[in-house]
């Protein structure tokens, strides 16, 4: 359980840090330094999450994402799993629709002349005027307003735009056979299906069914641990996935 306290505190220091690192998770600001021919702090970041998601999976969002410390502390009020399926393909429509945007912005801008981290911050700070409180809070309540009303993690499932650049990352390690890090079983045949791991997921994923697979194959998941650590037989554990392991389908 230390493993999740650490967790935990992490995701709430994140949050706390939000009004500093709002403007490099930006999805709009991009498209701004695109306009003006610049390399900005969220472009490096997004570059950054999907080369580090390679190896690491999601590891960012069950760990250091202010947005997912502002859902989960949602989990007091609504802590039932959204519905998934279909609606967990809206955020590549939303994410498809910026990337072309943002790609646009940057060839009809011309040639990058700079790059600039702290591109549009004050100091490094990203909320230092009224107007920049006004696009904080109006994110705030974009992401928790929904997380109430649906359910674990719903920005994450339906609407997050940094969530793609992972999800392709990890599709890209199985394809390339490449060694990163999963969840795996230790032997499936203890299982007991008490539901302890589907009911602390903070993904709300079906890990019982997952496991059935001899790891959670899932591009949902965070790569959190509450399965693990919440395993009354120890079914669960973290793996890395071997090139051996994927030739021979194991």
């Amino acid at each position: 359980m230390t493993r999740q306290r650490i967790r935990r505190l992490l995701l709430i220091i994140s949050l706390l840090l939000f009004p500093i690192t709002l403007y490099y998770f930006s999805p709009a600001l991009i498209i701004n330094a695109g306009l003006n021919r610049t390399i900005n702090g969220s472009f490096i970041v997004f570059v950054l999450m999907f080369l580090l998601s390679i190896p690491f999976g999601r590891i960012f969002c069950s760990y250091f994402c202010p947005t997912g410390g502002l859902q989960e502390c949602a989990f007091a009020i609504n802590e039932k799993n959204p519905k998934q399926g279909w609606r967990n393909y809206i955020k590549f429509i939303i994410w498809g629709s910026w990337l072309i945007a943002v790609v646009f912005c940057y060839f009809y801008s011309g040639e990058v002349v700079t790059i600039n981290f702290f591109f549009e911050t004050e100091n490094g700070i990203s909320v230092s005027s009224i107007q920049s409180y006004i696009i904080y809070y109006g994110i705030v309540c974009l992401v928790f307003i929904p997380s109430i009303l649906f359910g674990k993690r719903v920005f994450c499932h339906y609407f997050c735009w940094m969530a793609p650049f992972m999800m392709l990352g990890t599709k890209l390690r199985r394809v390339l056979h490449l060694p990163g890090i999963h969840i795996k079983t230790n032997d499936q045949s203890k299982c007991i299906s008490c539901g302890k791991c589907n009911k602390v997921c903070p993904m709300g994923i079906d890990v019982i069914s997952e496991t059935k697979n001899k790891k959670i194959d899932n591009t949902e998941c965070i790569q959190c641990g509450a399965c693990i650590d919440n395993c009354p037989k120890n079914v669960l554990t973290y793996g890395i996935i071997e090139r051996k392991e994927n030739n021979n389908g194991k």
